[in-house]
């Protein structure tokens, strides 16, 4: 086979399309066919480019030739039966393979191997890595490529299609799967995710059913657990309103019950929700002198979306004045039948603060359990849903979990979303440490190596090189996510974004004690968002407030929000020297009152138009120096001198300016009132007729609203 020798140097298209006897113009084409992209017969072609077409021509005209190796560790091509579009592109280029070349025997030698060999690939699929996986050069991977009509350079994906051609023709079967692992196979790179793993025996032994409690805001949610559990939690919260989720198991008639305690204030909405979801029955809380709020049917729906069976427990039945029969009107209204009235939602009385009904509560809510038949399986690893999760002094990060499967045991490892670790410490609801936590069971975990999201499923994994593996995976696909093109602007986007920019804007950054108020925090702020005004948080954290914060918010012009979080050493000193506001607040109701307070002040004052009064011209009379003033009678109201003018000739406006000069007689005056008569002389402007109208009106500044 005659060599072509490759130019070490740029070449033009003309020059190259010589070597293959076509005109310029028939060679534009079909470097454009091909995705090269060249505007004359002068364009430069790079030297890599010129070889591969080179290559390509040569195989668009049938140039190529099968090579004959020769050697012991050659099989005859013959022996198994191959044809030249099996062989591998060692045994299919433009020279001979050289004798005894362990690269190109290794690779005939794979291809005649019995069978066919998987190669599981994650997409999307490089070249370059394509390459390393069949161990072959990146160029001799591009060559192959070219010859499908592909080109394609060393950084770049493939599809799918052709990569399992190319795998194909070196004796593997690309699976291109995510993590799936078939029994037999070589080369497989990940196994099914430890959250996506299915057992058969699931559901093998009763598990205690988890309850959370939903209400409106002090309608005594709290208090009935606090009741339950003999604690007292509420007192030690500001305000009185419960900030956390947090979850508790008793002890009753030798069964376990899990409580998950939910917050009642309406910024908790998300958080409340995700309560529910957990859970397997829900306790409405409804007070019985308040009836039903906007968050108890809140609650409803929540509830309802979760699909979980409803206990109503109206409590505050020691208190004077109850109705009963009103609340169970407003229930039936919100679609909550009592089974009193052929419904299947008991409503059970009783009262926080004296105890009454309490053990008919436990005892329905038990009963419930049993209908619902909950099993679970203490001998698999463990599955559990992140309730809470936060950065703690001298335990780093700890999540707060609810065992829903499987039981979690100190020393294992562990998985959360894009964090892991053994287990350190387990935590229950008591303040002690244990060795484990079974079905339905809560505790504070330590030991991963980052702060979790709320409602991440925490799940065992097999050891700490599968672990490591997971989270690098979905770091580097949260990165590709991140760095994804964005969407090109439109000519509708540009004047959406001119609007825009008129706005005013507040940035602010949140720091809380644990993710879940972060959440909440940003919920009420983003609720307080206007056409008027834009409100970016452009940094939600956990922890205390330290320097870092203090330096994004001076570079950002923010401020920076503390919500149950304290201000470390020297920071309150930085953030002096750099004008940055910290604003810290225990209550959320507070913090949503003084942000929408600093957004409102930002505002200009609106400018409202108030009408003064109106005059009709009568006569007009010329200056001396030039310019005409009409003679006016004020039919009503006053004219004010300066103030604005609007003259109307029948329904047509024909001026709004500003009357310059106002006179009475030959005295200049600053107002004139209803019934007398006036000169009146507008700003540059002289057309006016008798019978005209002049309209006056004043703009009056009035405090700006969101």
């Amino acid at each position: 086979m005659g060599n072509i020798q490759v130019m070490k140097e740029n070449i033009r298209v003309h020059e190259l399309a010589k070597e293959f006897g076509l005109s310029s113009s028939e060679f534009i084409i079909i470097l454009k066919e091909e995705g090269i992209d060249v505007s004359s017969h002068l364009s430069v072609i790079e030297p890599d480019d010129a070889e591969l077409v080179r290559s390509h021509m040569q195989d668009r005209a049938g140039g190529a030739k099968v090579a004959a190796p020769s050697g012991d560790d050659v099989a005859d091509p013959a022996s198994s039966g191959s044809t030249d579009e099996d062989a591998p592109a060692s045994a299919v280029v433009d020279k001979p393979v050289a004798k005894g070349s362990k690269k190109g025997a290794k690779a005939i030698r794979d291809v005649r191997k019995a069978g066919s060999k998987e190669l599981h690939l994650k997409p999307p699929i490089v070249v370059k890595e394509l390459a390393a996986d069949l161990d072959l050069k990146p160029n001799q991977l591009i060559h192959d490529l070219l010859k499908m009509n592909v080109f394609a350079a060393i950084n770049q994906t493939l599809d799918t299609a052709v990569a399992a051609k190319i795998c194909k023709k070196y004796g593997y079967t690309l699976v291109a799967e995510k993590r799936e692992k078939q029994a037999g196979s070589q080369g497989v790179r990940d196994e099914i995710a430890p959250e996506e793993v299915v057992y058969d025996n699931e559901e093998v032994s009763k598990r205690p059913p988890v309850v959370a409690f939903l209400g409106h805001v002090d309608h005594g949610k709290t208090s009935l657990l606090d009741r339950i559990r003999n604690t007292n939690h509420t007192a030690s919260e500001a305000g009185g309103i419960t900030q956390h989720i947090g979850a508790s198991s008793i002890e009753w008639k030798k069964e376990t019950i899990t409580f998950i305690d939910t917050p009642g204030h309406e910024a908790f909405t998300a958080m409340r929700a995700r309560g529910a979801m957990t859970t397997d029955i829900v306790v409405l809380v409804v007070a019985a002198d308040d009836g039903v709020m906007p968050q108890t049917v809140e609650a409803i729906n929540h509830a309802k979306a979760a699909e979980v069976p409803i206990i109503v427990a109206m409590n505050k039945i020691d208190l004077e004045g109850t109705d009963p029969l009103r609340v169970q009107t407003q229930l039936q209204e919100n679609n909550i039948t009592p089974e009193d009235w052929g419904g299947d939602v008991a409503i059970v009385p009783v009262s926080a603060k004296t105890g009454a009904g309490m053990d008919d509560l436990l005892e329905r809510i038990l009963l419930e359990a049993e209908l619902l038949e909950l099993k679970a399986n203490p001998k698999l690893p463990v599955k559990a849903i992140v309730l809470e999760s936060q950065l703690e002094q001298g335990l780093g990060a700890t999540v707060n979990v609810l065992v829903k499967n499987g039981t979690i045991k100190v020393g294992e490892m562990v998985i959360c979303g894009r964090h892991y670790g053994k287990v350190k410490v387990l935590i229950d609801h008591l303040g002690k440490r244990i060795k484990s936590a079974g079905p339905s069971h809560a505790a504070k975990v330590v030991g991963l190596s980052g702060v979790s999201e709320c409602g991440a499923l925490l799940v065992g994994c097999k050891d700490e090189k599968q672990a490591k593996k997971l989270t690098a995976e979905r770091e580097t696909e949260a990165r590709e996510k991140q760095l994804q093109p964005r969407r090109h602007v439109n000519l509708e986007d540009l004047f959406r974004q001119i609007e825009e920019e008129s706005r005013k804007e507040l940035k602010v950054i949140v720091k809380t004690d644990v993710q879940g108020t972060g959440e909440a925090v940003s919920d009420i702020l983003k609720k307080l968002e206007s056409p008027k005004i834009r409100l970016e948080i452009i940094h939600n954290g956990v922890g205390s407030i330290s320097e870092n914060d203090v330096l994004l918010a001076s570079a950002s012009d923010a401020v920076i929000v503390g919500f149950h979080v304290r201000v470390n050493p020297g920071v309150n000193a930085v953030a002096k020297k750099e004008g940055v506001d910290i604003r810290l607040y225990s209550i959320i109701y507070e913090l949503a009152e003084q942000i929408k307070d600093a957004m409102v002040g930002m505002l200009e004052p609106e400018l409202r138009e108030e009408p003064l009064g109106k005059a009709e011209i009568i006569q007009i009379f010329t200056m001396s120096k030039g310019g005409k003033i009409c003679g006016c009678s004020v039919s009503k109201g006053i004219v004010r001198a300066s103030a604005k003018a609007r003259v109307y000739r029948g329904d047509e406006l024909i001026y709004n300016g500003v009357i310059q000069s106002l006179r009475r007689f030959q005295d200049d005056v600053k107002e004139v009132r209803q019934g007398f008569e006036c000169g009146i002389r507008l700003d540059h402007f002289n057309d006016f007729e008798t019978g005209d109208i002049i309209d006056v009106y004043e703009y009056r500044e009035m405090a700006a609203t969101l």
